[in-house]
């Protein structure tokens, strides 16, 4: 009895630990969590992520991986042995990796395979953090430290005393080159090892410096140690370098890398490591991800909360990657993945716009427009490299996903009012995009001349994924016709835009109520499931595509015979069961199976297409819906742990879904002014903009049970409005959120309230 009672008093006392509230953020970098996401597989994505060492949006990350070389999942938290610490550009592992080299300290005997020299580590001697990781490699009796810049990093090994110490680097396969200067304490060499996306002269050269001698030094190739030469280049080389240490000796290198040329790798090094020891590293990664992260500053959620909030902000702020370094003038150039020429200018890549468009973008016109506007300025250089504008690119274009959402991107960003960038090459690459199909199916856009003419692109022309197609090119030529009128093209133009932004209209079926793929001929297609994934869609089904019409949800409303229809088709989506039919893959895919396990009905917030959905509500005149089920998805799909999402992250797109629901507002259209309401999740939020002014959210009251919203201030002056606009935020101020456990019926509901439809606006 004295034991169990004092099982419960410690049940009790972890419980009240857990409820407590986190009353102020000081260090904001000590709140995330890398590890968040990397318990995923190929068959069931609970983030897709890695623990990416780096600072925001750098050139270069570096992880632990566990797994084989080329494995996509390169760090997976189930694993038990680190194969090497590896610099990677890899944005998702379906897009897989390039340009990456490993580096792995090893004892004992010239163990230099990556399985020979793998070691068993554990978590629970592991330390991840974004400026910093360390872990124990047990089988080596070595300690491994990383902290990075943007194009360097360093590196720090504790050894134990032996005469057998050493460290392996692995330039990987694919065609490699690997040279070893023991006069100088450094290893040099290129990787070529890519996934596809670049040209034929791509290379990554990286440069290592140590601050201890060589006892042994060995170039190697294969599974074959090359003991008569210390410089090598075949289809897989490495280097193996040895030292005699002592019990706890710190060997410290400095590592950095350029796609541009050996030279520019060692600038590289001197100009962000130089003579900085490994500590002064540390706190300038530190930092940096502090100056970012300290942007918004939340008070009054519980500990999990917050840390989710900062490890999905964390993730956020890792992509699009910056492509381009310093030369030695200090002028910014970039190696072109497009045209294999060294440039002037910037360019980022890693990135696929049908998943980032809708936050992840957003959130930079609202919070870094000044990165936002060089973003648009390396669109603009791929442009005039490669002739067309990018839509998914790592580090070139890459045939990937649907859409022409570059157009999203670059309207967005103008009319918001961000400059400095060539926006008449980015309008005529857009023009191209809106006639052409490209190079891949993934860049222009493919069944345009169908979609041109008809108004969709059909079913049955052997052009997959058309419904899906038609829905996005509508949105984007909304996009277009908004940027249009801002640059004041020919109003034939203006008009051409306007119309084809209701295409949408063209794919709906009255009978279901929902978006059905169109023959050629007129007719729908038939049988029709509305649960097949693919076929017609991308990644999901018609009930999560048929809400795809982000510019006109009025007129989407009218076609379902209104709001109140409206509004029970949005009901449905959360009463139905997560049935599915996989018949057009084969197989469950795993955006399927994270839809399923989720118990949130035909709800799969795991993909792309319906993350927009829940704000909905505030077109049909029931925001509290929205308010509900916004807290529940963040309550019951999201956490700070290592199965901590529920599909994908994507280059930051889930993550921005919670960082701009905890702040109580959502980017439903982007291409409008517009931020669509949804309810706070902690008690205040402080919000820094890059024009020096703060916009403050307060919700008093807000809990885990007063999750509606009973009441709305802006500035002392009440907000009767189901949105809230880039202006408002951007002139600062105070946004106050009464917060209640019952929902307000009567705030919201009339059409003045409801956001930007084109229906309704047509302007």
């Amino acid at each position: 009895m004295k034991r169990i009672g004092w099982c419960i008093l410690a049940l009790y006392a972890g419980l009240q630990s857990n409820a407590q509230t986190v009353s102020k953020v000081s260090d904001p970098v000590e709140w995330v969590n890398p590890l968040m996401g990397t318990d995923s597989k190929v068959s069931l994505s609970n983030g897709n992520t890695y623990p990416a060492v780096a600072v925001p949006w750098a050139m270069n990350f570096w992880m632990p991986q566990t797994n084989t070389i080329g494995n996509g999942w390169a760090y997976q938290y189930s694993a038990d042995k680190i194969r090497g610490f590896k610099q990677t550009h890899q944005p998702s592992p379906w897009i897989n990796d390039y340009g990456q080299f490993a580096i792995m300290p090893v004892t004992g005997k010239l163990k230099f395979t990556q399985d020979a020299r793998a070691s068993w580590f554990s978590h629970k001697a592991e330390t991840a953090k974004p400026y910093y990781y360390s872990v124990y490699l047990a089988d080596a009796d070595v300690t491994t430290e990383i902290t990075p810049t943007e194009r360097a990093a360093q590196f720090r090994f504790t050894f134990p005393a032996t005469d057998s110490a050493f460290v392996v680097v692995d330039a990987f396969d694919k065609g490699s080159y690997i040279r070893i200067i023991p006069k100088e304490n450094k290893i040099i060499g290129y990787t070529t090892r890519n996934s596809g996306g670049v040209p034929e002269n791509f290379k990554n050269y990286f440069i290592i410096q140590f601050d201890k001698p060589f006892t042994l030094a060995h170039a190697w190739s294969g599974n074959q140690l090359a003991k008569d030469t210390l410089e090598y280049k075949a289809d897989h080389v490495g280097a193996i370098v040895g030292f005699k240490t002592f019990k706890g000796e710190k060997v410290n290198l400095k590592v950095a890398s350029s796609f541009i040329s050996p030279e520019q790798a060692a600038l590289n090094l001197q100009r962000e490591v130089g003579g900085d020891s490994f500590d002064a590293t540390k706190q300038k990664a530190k930092q940096s991800w502090n100056k970012e992260l300290g942007r918004i500053l939340v008070e009054g959620g519980t500990s999990d909360q917050v840390r989710t909030f900062y490890s999905c902000l964390y993730r956020v702020l890792l992509f699009p990657r910056k492509f381009y370094e310093y030369d030695a003038g200090n002028r910014i150039v970039h190696y072109s993945p497009y045209n294999g020429q060294v440039l002037p200018g910037y360019m980022f890549t890693d990135n696929g716009f049908w998943d980032t468009f809708r936050a992840v973008f957003p959130f930079f016109t609202l919070m870094y427009p000044e990165l936002n506007s060089h973003i648009m300025e390396g669109l603009a250089n791929t442009y005039k490299e490669s002739g067309w504008l990018p839509e998914w690119a790592s580090p070139g274009h890459r045939d990937c996903m649907i859409g022409s959402n570059s157009a999203s991107l670059i309207a967005d960003s103008y009319l918001k009012g961000i400059r400095g960038y060539d926006i008449e090459a980015l309008y005529e690459g857009i023009l191209k995009n809106s006639e052409n199909e490209g190079p891949l199916s993934s860049v222009g856009r493919k069944g345009v001349k169908y979609y041109n003419e008809l108004g969709y692109v059909p079913y049955d022309v052997k052009v997959n994924e058309n419904a899906a197609r038609t829905l996005e090119y509508a949105y984007d030529d909304f996009t277009i016709y908004k940027l249009a009128i801002a640059l004041k093209r020919p109003q034939a133009e203006i008009d051409r835009f306007a119309k084809r932004s209701q295409n949408y209209r063209n794919i709906f079926d009255p009978e279901t109520k929902l978006m059905r793929g169109k023959k050629q001929d007129g007719k729908f297609m038939a049988p029709f499931n509305p649960f097949k994934w693919g076929d017609a869609f991308t990644e999901g089904n018609s009930w999560h595509y048929t809400w795809s019409v982000f510019h006109d949800i009025q007129g989407l409303a009218g076609l379902m015979g209104g709001r109140e229809q409206f509004a029970k088709m949005l009901d449905s989506v959360f009463n139905m069961a997560p049935v599915y039919d996989e018949s057009y893959y084969g197989g469950v895919i795993h955006e399927i199976r994270e839809m399923q396990i989720a118990n949130m009905g035909q709800y799969a917030h795991g993909n792309q297409p319906i993350q927009h959905m829940i704000y909905l509500y505030n077109y049909a005149g029931q925001p509290w819906k929205a308010q509900y089920w916004v807290r529940q998805v963040m309550d019951r799909l999201y956490h700070s742990g290592a199965d901590g999402y529920c599909g994908d992250e994507d280059n930051g797109q889930t993550s921005a879904w919670y960082v701009f629901s905890a702040m109580g507002f959502y980017p439903v259209c982007p291409g409008t002014d517009q931020y669509v309401l949804g309810a706070p999740l902690f008690p205040k939020t402080t919000v820094t903009l890059e024009n020096g002014k703060r916009f403050v959210i307060e919700a008093p009251g807000n809990s885990k049970t007063n999750v509606y919203t009973q009441s709305v201030t802006l500035n002392g002056k009440a907000h009767t409005k189901n949105w809230i606009g880039h202006a408002e935020i951007q002139n600062g101020g105070v946004m106050k959120v009464v917060m209640g456990a019952t929902p307000e019926k009567t705030r919201g509901t009339r059409e003045d309230a409801f956001p930007y439809s084109y229906s309704t606006s047509k302007k």
